[in-house]
């Protein structure tokens, strides 16, 4: 949403740009439509808390009884440390992976947390490691596709999940090391028609319906996340009364194919958080390039805000709606919105084929601040530092209108505090 400009020049006076202001009616917004969407009998909201894992963030989810769905063992201490609780009944962590990286395995068995596994080999590493407790497993279902190629969750180019026609045998290998498998989930991405998710999901409630009675310990079905959040109409409403009605559907037919109660789960990361967090940064110069024989000159608008803030537009050619703030009203001109970065994919204006796509903005002059609208997901959360530069503060604006620093501005300190000359015998 659109914030006043007086209040914005504000803050930025206060904490500096960039910086990422969070605004919390917008965020309960959208978790009290997920809580209806999911509001039939034994269906259960999670949040993929890879979107936006603030510990902000997670405490309102918290509160709501929205459980978690991490996928590295920091996101579980991330979801302990926001006062989310231990153990698996019920699992209100949830972890998903298709590796144990780092410290992943140990946090899982230290904190009773239900293993999620996405390859085959991991529930040998489980037992290896002398876990005895329930499992769930990931499955590929064939289909489904994120809102570019590079993010298909589903499909033969997808890594993630066991291949369903493997349902079989992968319980066949949990049953010969004393697992229970009493969780099924797969993740279809967040394409970009709301018609094509449901029929989506149709289809994958009834694929899992068919190997459900294969796992006899299965207690839940996870569909996954999926729920599109449309950039370029950001107040765009989709009919989610669509989808209450499906998952109660899926209950049913889940539970009549395994014979016994099943619940069902789903896990939205993008649709929570995405609307929720705006990136105000600042103007520092407007400056062309003329038309030559290698192609047509351009204006760009450089900013202080680049890809080590918000990355989607450099990494998928991803759209943010962006505006000069204070000027609405004026005439508009085809810019090119570009960041601070000593490399030339730093541009924010770019289509999904990584070429240059000007925008139609005010034309903006140094010291204006210009604001890139819903990057709650994955904006911070996939912030970097490369060129040795911090990351960006997080705000936080409560309905009353108070604000909360949520993290400061990170220093060199902070970056180098990481860097040691520590001996190592091997």
């Amino acid at each position: 949403m659109s914030h006043d400009p007086s209040f914005l020049e504000a803050l930025a006076e206060r904490v500096g740009t960039p910086f990422w202001i969070y605004d919390a009616s917008v965020l309960r917004k959208r978790i009290r439509q997920v809580k209806a969407l999911t509001s039939p009998p034994k269906v259960q909201a999670r949040f993929a808390m890879k979107a936006c894992p603030a510990t902000s963030i997670l405490k309102e989810m918290l509160k709501e009884d929205i459980w978690i769905d991490s996928v590295s063992g920091n996101e579980v201490l991330r979801a302990l440390h926001a006062g989310y609780p231990k153990g698996k009944e019920p699992a209100k962590i949830c972890f998903t992976a298709d590796v144990f990286r780092d410290n992943a395995l140990e946090v899982v068995m230290e904190n009773d947390i239900l293993p999620n596994v996405g390859s085959p080999n991991m529930i040998q590493q489980l037992a290896d490691a002398g876990y005895q407790g329930p499992i769930s497993v990931r499955f590929n279902p064939g289909f489904g596709h994120g809102h570019v190629n590079a993010c298909d969750t589903g499909g033969p180019s997808s890594k993630h999940g066991v291949w369903f026609e493997e349902a079989q045998a992968i319980a066949d290998k949990a049953k010969a090391v004393g697992l229970d498998v009493v969780m099924i989930h797969a993740h279809i991405g967040s394409g970009p028609q709301f018609q094509e998710l449901h029929e989506n999901l149709s289809r994958l409630a009834k694929d899992f319906s068919a190997i459900a009675p294969v796992f006899p310990a299965l207690t839940s079905v996870s569909l996954g996340g999926g729920i599109p959040h449309d950039y370029r109409n950001p107040d765009a409403e989709f009919p989610l009364e669509m989808l209450r009605d499906l998952f109660a559907k899926a209950q049913q037919d889940l539970s009549a194919a395994a014979g016994r109660e099943i619940h069902i789960e789903i896990e939205p990361g993008r649709f929570y958080v995405a609307p929720s967090a705006t990136l105000v940064s600042r103007v520092h110069d407007v400056k062309a390039t003329q038309t030559n024989e290698k192609g047509e000159g351009v204006t760009f608008c450089m900013i202080d805000a680049g890809f080590v803030d918000l990355v989607r537009p450099a990494m998928y050619g991803s759209y943010h709606h962006i505006e000069v703030v204070g000027k609405s009203d004026q005439a508009t001109e085809p810019i090119v919105v570009a960041g601070p970065l000593c490399e030339s994919g730093d541009v924010f204006t770019r289509d999904d084929a990584e070429l240059l796509e000007p925008r139609d903005l005010p034309r903006p002059v140094p010291g204006d601040l210009v604001t890139l609208r819903d990057g709650g997901a994955y904006g911070y959360a996939m912030a970097s530092n490369y060129n040795s530069i911090g990351k960006a503060p997080q705000v936080w604006l409560e309905e009353d209108g108070t604000i909360t620093l949520m993290s400061r501005r990170e220093t060199i300190e902070d970056i180098l505090d990481l860097e040691t000359e520590e001996p190592l015998s091997v």
